[in-house]
């Protein structure tokens, strides 16, 4: 049986109505972004309030401090480090997200309006094979900003883990 641009029509209406909404998929890992740079300053914040205690009783154990708050600060800064390379490419993977929305919502605009021009006309597999692209932007789309959001919460429990031990020795 045949098929006509008529039938697949809602389909390239769904990639359209879809391919639009792309552009909200950076909410899905804002939030994650957002709080790992929050629990960063904030541990960065409680190491200052350490470091700047006042001064024990004796020497030694002003000496112990001083170590404990190198140390915690040396964990921070490799944590920092190991992050840091990760916030290049979370800005880089957000701005994928952006021109993957734009070049998916321009190929289902065009499919809906071809649909329609040609409504009764019979489709091809080129034509099949076109409506499947226009999905593939999600689907990239999701995968970019599910794994933003994921790599994210690892460096935020990572540096909460840090923040505990901070409260425990010092």
């Amino acid at each position: 049986m045949t098929q006509t641009w008529g039938d697949f029509q809602a389909v390239v209406q769904l990639s359209a109505g879809l391919n639009v909404a792309i552009l909200s998929f950076v909410d899905i890992s804002l939030p994650a972004i957002k709080e790992r740079r929050r629990v960063f300053a904030k541990a960065q914040q409680e190491l200052d309030m350490h470091r700047s205690a006042p001064g024990k009783v004796t020497s030694a154990a002003q000496l112990e401090h001083d170590c404990q708050v190198d140390e915690m600060n040396q964990k921070l800064y490799m944590l920092w480090k190991e992050s840091s390379a990760f916030s290049n490419e979370e800005d880089s993977l957000i701005h994928s997200t952006g021109i993957l929305g734009f070049l998916g919502a321009v190929l289902s605009m065009f499919l809906l309006w071809y649909s329609a021009e040609y409504y009764d006309a019979i489709i091809g597999v080129t034509g099949k094979v076109v409506i499947s692209l226009s999905f593939c932007s999600l689907v990239g789309a999701f995968i970019i900003n599910f794994m933003t959001a994921s790599q994210a919460s690892v460096f935020t429990k990572k540096c909460n883990a840090i923040r505990q031990e901070m409260r425990q020795k010092l």
